[in-house]
């Protein structure tokens, strides 16, 4: 009996110890993650200038021909139930 409680005694303090070795490790942790970070973004292929305005004017193309298009089929649709309803139009 006394050696179990002995044991877990035991078991306790490492635990404590153990905690109190991590705390400087946790502070090289995140400073070994950011170095990490750094070098990472080191290595990424960031697009040129011309690449970007060229990918915008791609997007904004493409958002104005899904606007009209909406438009065109939300504008088409009213029309179709005014004419069922018997509505203007």
């Amino acid at each position: 009996m006394a050696k179990e409680k002995d044991k877990k005694e035991l078991a306790v303090s490492d635990k404590k110890a153990a905690k109190k070795k991590d705390a400087p490790k946790k502070q090289g942790r995140i400073s070994r993650w950011f170095k990490d970070l750094k070098q990472e973004l080191k290595k990424v292929v960031w697009p040129t200038r011309k690449t970007v305005i060229n990918n915008s004017i791609v997007v904004f193309a493409a958002m104005l021909g899904f606007a009209a298009y909406t438009f065109l089929l939300d504008q088409g649709f009213l029309w179709l139930f005014q004419k069922a309803i018997g509505g203007k139009g």
